[in-house]
């Protein structure tokens, strides 16, 4: 009798547990790992002065020297493309992923897609979930202190991101049409978990 009645109690967080896990997984099929926790950062550039480094199966920034912000950017380019990243950050993390830069040395969201992860940005309507200086979110979802999922689709001049499954920015742009992709650190601490990549 004890043992049904622990297995009834369980069952409900086991469900709770099953959904939390199935958002955390990317379809299989067409993706190419730019970082997953058998990756090194061979395929990457260093730009800044943040103290990236692999740690515990993640790719893991703070400022243990120097100034922000910093960035790893892949050395290749992509066009039209699907991004799905699994992040965590702490509730002052300034962060966030790049597309179609024009310059691998000079990143910003004047020649990038920024899309940006901050959830104590000043104007906010541009903070967590946004496109900065191209769509807006409101209200801001908040990221910090948990795993996160960020999916990005860029598709010719169409943009959309999601947070945790939920649409956050979904906008019409034609400023820029390809270029490298990076990964932000401005503050805080951010580790991403995996970064996967597939054409579209």
């Amino acid at each position: 009798m004890k043992l049904n009645a622990l297995t009834r109690l369980a069952a409900p967080f086991a469900s709770l547990c099953l959904a939390a896990c199935a958002q955390m997984a990317p379809p299989a099929q067409g993706w190419t790992a730019l970082f997953d926790s058998h990756s090194n950062l061979n395929g990457w550039t260093l730009v800044g002065d943040a103290n990236w480094r692999l740690q515990d199966g993640a790719i893991q920034a703070d400022l243990l020297r120097g100034k922000a912000p910093s960035y790893l950017v892949s050395k290749q380019t992509f066009a039209d493309q699907e991004i799905y990243a699994e992040l965590w950050v702490d509730t002052q993390t300034n962060s966030g992923i790049f597309i179609r830069c024009q310059d691998a040395q000079k990143i910003g969201a004047d020649n990038c897609y920024e899309i940006n992860v901050w959830d104590t940005r000043p104007d906010p309507s541009y903070g967590t979930g946004a496109i900065v200086d191209v769509a807006k979110v409101s209200p801001m979802p908040k990221a910090g202190g948990q795993w996160n999922t960020l999916e990005i689709q860029a598709k010719n001049n169409h943009l959309t991101v999601k947070l945790n499954g939920v649409v956050t920015a979904d906008a019409i742009d034609n400023k820029l049409s390809s270029g490298y992709l990076a990964l932000q650190f401005g503050s805080g601490i951010v580790k991403f978990r995996k970064v996967l990549t597939r054409p579209i």
